[in-house]
């Protein structure tokens, strides 16, 4: 912790993103590997849907590349959490560019048949799944409490800056390239990614010497854990089931601009980049002026706005209408995932971060997949306007739920609307698992 009288007056009132990263190598490093990463991501997924397509030619076979590189990782939240919390933070993310990159170059010196490619494919997005965690609980380490919110934000506005920057970079690259060639340099991005991380401090691993060392034991404990932590639960279960509900938005905003408004395909683009456009905008906000307010009143505000947007989106009259309506809804969207990143860092113990981040990101990729298949039928059944309605609705009834439980168990376990301990407090989850870590054992702030 800083010890000066001016740190400490920075630990009391935060600072802003832009500040932080100016004056916090140790974050900026970590802000610009993900940029870098994610950037190298979203040009493969072009690259690799591009060359599936070309190969193949079945719509089919390119529909199960994000199911091989989204759905099925997800579900190995668990031990993926249960990494980031046995080594050191810095290597695990360092090991997971690396073979990131490694597969990327070797699906690039092969151009593979479909099952091998899928296997490949499969392998770096394993080894993704396992650096999301780990990223997320690298940055207690790194920045102040106070500065947990613009940190997040940053952080965010970079990765999502990334995604949607990485199509047009792709689009720039494939006529002077090709595929192969842009493989090579997706592949690049994630060792340069891994070289920008030796720039980090060593964040070793908080363990106890009575804890077990297999790493399924380790998985079994954290996924007890979100269940034991009535807090930590109704954060988990309100973001999943928010996801649940309004993750079929993409392909009902492709079927309202066709069907419902007789647009084109220039209106689809326009209405699918409209959140994405609210997105960078909502973390720029919140990396400016996120430290300000109650993190638990922007969750909600997250959870409410991403569902009420997308029930007017199902009554909107034109293109234009529903294009404002998911920008405001992408706004909501940066909030509720800033929310619950700092909410988490603040409430749970250094030695199940990776963990409870494993297993909440894992479900929600999980949730996200549900939402396709339960959305598809919806649209078959009804229409898009219907389905963007129920949706939203069912959204903020989860919203609801989790501003009538989430209050009473901040103060059992004794922590405040922003996720701090309180003076005094506890309560019986406290007293089985502590819901608020004592100062952050992987901490290499700077001073």
């Amino acid at each position: 912790m800083a010890t000066s009288d001016t740190s400490s007056q920075h630990e009391e009132e935060g600072v802003g993103g832009l500040r932080l990263l100016m004056s916090n190598a140790p974050f900026r490093a970590l802000f610009t590997a993900r940029t870098v990463s994610y950037t190298g991501e979203a040009i493969s997924l072009v690259a690799l849907m591009l060359f599936v397509a070309d190969s193949t030619g079945q719509a089919i076979a390119v529909s199960v590349l994000p199911l091989v590189g989204d759905f099925i990782p997800a579900l190995l939240g668990p031990v993926t959490g249960a990494i980031s919390d046995r080594f050191d933070l810095k290597r695990v993310m360092i090991v997971c560019e690396l073979v990131q990159g490694a597969m990327l170059a070797l699906i690039a010196l092969s151009m593979p048949p479909l099952p091998l490619l899928l296997l490949l494919v499969a392998a770096r997005a394993a080894a993704g799944q396992v650096f999301m965690p780990a990223s997320r609980a690298a940055v207690p380490g790194l920045v102040r409490g106070r500065d947990l919110e613009p940190a997040n934000a940053s952080i965010g506005f970079g990765t999502n800056g990334a995604e949607a920057a990485g199509p047009l970079l792709a689009a720039v690259l494939f006529p002077f390239l090709g595929i192969q060639g842009v493989l090579f340099g997706a592949a690049a991005a994630y060792v340069f990614s891994a070289l920008i991380l030796l720039g980090l401090r060593p964040l070793p691993p908080v363990r106890e010497e009575h804890e077990s060392t297999s790493l399924l034991a380790d998985a079994r404990e954290g996924l007890g854990y979100i269940w034991s932590v009535s807090a930590v639960r109704v954060i988990a279960l309100g973001f999943c089931v928010v996801v649940a509900f309004n993750g079929i938005d993409d392909v009902a905003l492709v079927l309202l601009a066709k069907d419902t408004f007789g647009a084109g395909d220039s209106a689809v683009s326009l209405l699918l980049g409209a959140v994405g456009i609210g997105l960078v905008v909502g973390y720029a906000l919140l990396a400016r002026y996120g430290m300000r307010g109650s993190m638990v009143v922007l969750l909600l505000l997250g959870f409410g706005v991403s569902s009420l947007g997308n029930l007017l989106t199902g009554l909107a009259w034109a293109v234009a209408a529903a294009f404002a309506l998911q920008a405001v809804r992408g706004i909501g969207i940066a909030a509720m995932d800033v929310a619950t990143n700092t909410l988490l860092q603040r409430m749970v113990p250094a030695r199940m971060l990776g963990r409870v981040f494993g297993n909440l990101y894992g479900a929600v990729g999980v949730a996200a997949g549900l939402s396709y298949v339960g959305g598809g039928l919806l649209l078959d059944a009804t229409s898009a306007p219907v389905t963007l309605v129920i949706a939203g609705v069912g959204g903020l009834v989860a919203t609801v739920a989790v501003a009538l439980t989430l209050p009473r168990a901040l103060r059992r376990a004794g922590v405040s609307s922003r996720g701090e301990e309180k003076g005094s407090g506890g309560g019986e989850d406290r007293d089985a698992t502590p819901a608020v870590p004592e100062p952050h054992p992987r901490e290499s702030r700077e001073d």
